[in-house]
């Protein structure tokens, strides 16, 4: 159908104002003959040839005028045409296919394109795809930053239809027209994010570096080559520090300030901070290898921020037993090093500090709450035990949150329910707890550090009064809020810290035998029957346990398991294949009790093979994946763990993954062959 033009806006007004003005003097005739005939005749004949005139002027100029306006808009669009090939911003059309049906000389230049090549833009920018244009119906306007011949741009796309651009023409006016095309433009970025990399490059990183066992280390060695092996240890930090261009300042004898800028910090990582391995080859004597802690702090609002950073990472550093290098970005952790074992601290001045500062805690509140991991096993039990006895020798009410019994726990908690010596209510659950908890309520978190782990982690957020004992690793997710917070990596286990609080918590304190048993039977497991992460202090909570009363045969006894238990745990170690020096398998979990258990016996097992380095056994339970890895001493499992969403210890971790166990297999192989490639493993 022809398209019809028609005058609009103003211009279109204009010309019916004749018409408007022939009505009003028609009226104004109609009223003349009121007044006289005579007159009204008058101007009847003037009116007529008024009407003649109008009409044989509109007909006559209408052609003219339509040309002229045609002109003009011609002339007009040629004007803007010219513009636009002689824009600096390169600008191009595109059809609705994404096909270039025009582009000005800068975008030409941009591109090196011809203008009648009609180019897919796909095929000019990659990043550029169907689905990031502008669609009709849909987003109208689209962005996306990309580079090109080295240069970055924005490019900025516009849906136009056609039908819009005609009806909003200031003066004709057509029937509608279907179509749109895209405007795209190109904006060039490169300078700006130059200036914007080079500011980030430039941007301080505050750094602390401790001495992990200063005072370990200098013990054994001779009194004249203390300061030679400390002015040792300070030129490796100096020149490391040098190499980066920053700068060193010593605040204590074992603690020193680092500033540096950003752009050093990809040379650090990919170094994996070579410091961390070049202090351990310091050697006048020492017995012990020089371990040091590494704490940086960037991408904060100010310096001072920064600091706060730097001082969150070195206490995750230490309190993840040192020898790594923790790098905050804001809410980003990195984690570099950690290989080596910490060296247990023979000391108990902070067993005693802490066991202090837990009774004025409990002192000043009416009850306390006992809570540990999800499914929790014997070391959080026992500990969980401990406390409760530390609370009711002070004379208040104390609860321990259980929510789901393994196999392993029950016979220690059955010990206690119908107990004269117990109150019936102090095992609840998590709902019963939270009815409970207020601000007089202590809440005591023993062997885990990660709210999320924990058995009601709601009530974390009912009480300002938080403590956490716990011998695990932290972690990028650690209770943030709690008062107390005694995070022992080098410990044995939760209970063998819980033991050691016990002796400096109450003179006239007595344990019962059954709550030693607990105690007892948690180091036990931790310790693979005092076979790993065994030190002095864990012999000596072991021998205060045996003095409360601890009996060897009857905890012997709560490990024993049930016989489809144990065939289980055997088909694991049948069946587990070698893969890359890792002993890797699955537990059967059909008509089990407490599968997750029997994998982490299973991994155990598998570390007994010559030749396997680390053990991973993946057990299904509840629809999810629980992985159980354990090693001796060749390979950090926790880093490994970490990786896959868990944690845990250098030489025991675990995670759990939301899928099968085939998959999580191949997780776990992709993981280590990831590992491998980078030189973690």
């Amino acid at each position: 159908m022809k398209n019809k033009i028609h005058l609009k806006g103003q211009l279109g007004a204009f010309m019916r104002w004749p018409v408007i003005l022939s009505v009003l003097l028609a009226v104004m005739n109609g009223a003349i003959y009121f007044i006289s005939i005579h007159a009204g005749i008058c101007m009847s004949i003037f009116l007529a040839v008024y009407l003649i005139a109008v009409v044989v002027i509109y007909f006559y100029y209408k052609p003219q005028i339509y040309n002229q306006l045609i002109t003009f808009a011609t002339q007009y669009g040629q004007i803007q045409r010219k513009l636009l090939k002689e824009l600096k911003i390169p600008y191009a059309l595109l059809d609705e296919e994404g096909r270039v049906i025009w582009c000005n000389r800068a975008f030409m230049k941009t591109t090196n394109t011809e203008r009648r090549e009609r180019k897919l833009i796909y095929h000019i920018f990659p990043e550029i795809n169907k689905n990031i244009l502008p669609q009709a119906g849909g987003e109208e306007k689209s962005s996306v930053h990309i580079t090109h011949e080295e240069r970055d741009y924005q490019v900025d796309m516009d849906l136009i239809s056609l039908d819009r651009i005609i009806r909003t023409s200031e003066l004709v006016d057509m029937d509608e027209y279907e179509g749109y095309l895209i405007a795209i433009y190109l904006f060039d970025e490169t300078e700006i994010n130059r200036y914007i990399r080079e500011n980030k490059e430039q941007r301080l990183v505050a750094g602390l570096i401790y001495i992990d066992n200063y005072e370990e280390v200098l013990e054994n060695v001779e009194e004249v080559r203390c300061s030679l092996l400390v002015a040792l240890v300070d030129r490796k930090i100096n020149k490391y520090i040098a190499s980066m261009n920053g700068i060193v300042k010593k605040l204590e004898k074992d603690k020193y300030f680092v500033v540096l800028k950003e752009r050093e910090l990809p040379g650090m990582r990919e170094g994996k901070f070579e410091l961390l391995q070049d202090v351990k080859t310091v050697n006048i004597g020492n017995e012990i290898a020089v371990t040091l802690s590494i704490g940086l702090g960037l991408s904060g609002n100010t310096y001072s921020e920064n600091y706060e950073y730097a001082r969150t990472a070195i206490d995750l550093a230490l309190a993840r037993g040192g020898d790594q290098a923790v790098v905050k970005e804001r809410e980003h952790i990195s984690y570099y090093g950690g290989k080596t074992q910490q060296v247990e601290k023979t000391t108990r001045v902070k067993a005693r500090v802490k066991a202090h500062a837990l009774r004025e805690f409990i002192e000043g509140k009416d009850k306390v709450i006992v809570m540990g991991h999800k499914m929790a096993d014997m070391d959080s039990f026992g500990a969980a035990i401990g406390i409760y006895r530390a609370a009711r020798v002070l004379g208040k009410r104390a609860y321990i949150v259980l929510n789901e019994v393994t196999i392993t726990v029950r016979p220690l908690r059955d010990g206690f329910l119908d107990n004269p010596g117990y109150e019936p209510d102090m095992f609840v659950t998590g709902a019963q707890a939270m009815e409970m908890v207020d601000r007089q309520t202590v809440v005591v978190v023993v062997d885990t550090n990660r709210p999320s782990y924990t058995e009601c982690s709601e009530l974390l957020t009912r009480t300002p009064t938080i403590v956490v004992l716990d011998h695990h690793r932290q972690s990028n997710e650690y209770i943030e809020n709690a008062v107390l917070s005694y995070i022992e990596p080098y410990a044995s286990s939760a209970c063998e810290m819980v033991a050691e609080i016990l002796q400096y918590f109450d003179e006239g304190l007595k344990i019962k035998a059954m709550e030693a048993d607990c105690l007892y039977a948690g180091m036990v497991l931790d310790t693979d029957n005092f076979m790993s992460k065994t030190g002095v202090r864990t012999f000596e909570a072991a021998a205060f346990l045996r003095r409360s009363g601890a009996d060897i045969t009857r905890v012997r006894k709560m490990f024993r398991n049930d016989m489809r238990s144990y065939k289980a745990r055997a088909e694991a170690v049948r069946h587990a294949e070698v893969y890359e020096g890792f002993a890797l398998s699955i537990c059967p979990h059909e008509n089990l009790e407490s599968p997750t258990i029997v994998g982490a016996q299973a991994a155990n097992e598998l570390l007994n093979i010559v030749g396997v380095k680390a053990s991973i056994v993946l057990t299904e339970y509840n629809h999810r994946t629980y992985v159980s890895a354990r090693s001796i001493d060749e390979v950090n499992v926790q880093v490994m763990m970490e990786r896959m969403g868990g944690g845990g210890h250098m030489s025991v971790a675990g995670a759990q993954l939301d899928c099968g166990v085939e998959e999580a297999m191949e997780v776990v192989k992709h993981t280590i062959d990831k590992m491998i490639e980078e030189g973690d493993l």
